[in-house]
């Protein structure tokens, strides 16, 4: 089968970063990148005793999960998620046929020593965790000593708990997806090591970042629901990590027509001489005609930038050009 030939020269060419990973106390991290590593559809993710395998294309043939889970070892927990819509269904028809499963109600991995919620299966189609944010997180957690961190976009809040290890003095978790909120909460309790300094801030992020860098909320007046007010403040490390596209009445996010209308209040709500950790998830944008846009906007708010450094994905997701889809910016204001 091609998927399990791919899976073992995959597993050979990660095994000194599996081992670095592991040295750091990571044990969440991509085997096999289809997309890349001539399988696309496919994935093969290990998240701490699971296995996850995720196909959008060509399912597993019955037999083929168990092979894969032989092949990348460690007696994990093997489960296949299809996630082809077939006339407007989630599954395809013969998903359910031979991989219904019972799951423990709490699977855990790990990422530098800190504990996360990794079931396969739960309210979305999405991981719990995303592995190609993994060197942002750090990067973050290598900066937040002391400082106030503003999460926007925070999902189940990885972002935020990496920067309260860290030793960030506050973080506000702020995502309108009150169930991806309510895992960011359980991750802190699977973390008691970690100071308690995260809020969870279930609001529209788009009113709430506007409020806090000093601008009207947005929205058709007598047209918005009701929301949380904020009066303006600004943070020491802002993370903005808006996804593709979304609609809300207050608005639109549309990373590809429109990233300014995120990205300035976004500026705006960071300190004179703060820092930002911001992404951009769609492949056909380049980092050049982003970073020229980036830079605009940052201009014309008033918030100058001193530097940039790129971030890039560990090399569990490899990309055949160095041109990775999620592109990740840390930007240091003046």
């Amino acid at each position: 089968m091609k998927r399990t030939g791919a899976l073992r020269a995959a597993l050979e060419r990660r095994r000194q970063l599996i081992e670095k990973l592991q040295a750091e106390g990571t044990d969440c991290y991509r085997l096999l990148h289809g997309a890349t590593e001539g399988v696309p559809g496919s994935t093969v993710d290990r998240y701490g005793p699971l296995l996850l395998v995720q196909t959008w294309r060509e399912p597993l043939a019955p037999g083929e999960l168990e092979t894969l889970a032989e092949i990348a070892g460690g007696d994990l927990l093997a489960v296949w998620n299809h996630r082809a819509a077939v006339r407007g269904q989630g599954r395809s028809p013969d998903y359910g046929i031979w991989h219904e499963l019972e799951l423990p109600d709490l699977i855990t991995g790990q990422e530098q020593g800190l504990r996360f919620d990794v079931r396969p299966r739960h309210h979305g189609l999405d991981p719990l965790l995303f592995l190609d944010l993994r060197a942002g997180r750090r990067q973050l957690r290598q900066h937040a000593k002391g400082a106030s961190v503003l999460n926007l976009f925070a999902y189940t809040c990885g972002v935020g708990l990496a920067a309260a290890a860290g030793g960030a003095s506050e973080v506000w978790n702020v995502d309108f997806a009150s169930s991806a909120l309510k895992v960011g909460r359980e991750n802190a309790k699977l973390n008691p090591q970690v100071p308690e300094v995260q809020r969870f801030i279930h609001e529209d992020c788009l009113p709430t970042m506007r409020q806090l860098a000093g601008l009207p909320p947005g929205g058709r007046r007598g047209k918005t629901p009701p929301f949380e007010r904020f009066a303006a403040r600004s943070f020491d490390l802002v993370v903005l990590d808006p996804p593709r596209w979304a609609r809300s009445p207050f608005g639109a996010v549309d990373v590809i027509r429109d990233y300014p209308s995120l990205l300035k209040p976004a500026l705006l709500a960071t300190a004179p001489g703060g820092q930002l950790l911001i992404s951009n998830h769609v492949a056909s944008v380049g980092w050049n005609q982003w970073m020229d846009v980036v830079t605009r906007c940052a201009s014309k708010a008033g918030r100058p930038l001193a530097s940039v450094e790129r971030i890039f994905p560990d090399a569990d997701l490899p990309s055949p050009d160095g041109q990775a889809p999620l592109k990740m910016a840390w930007l240091t204001l003046s």
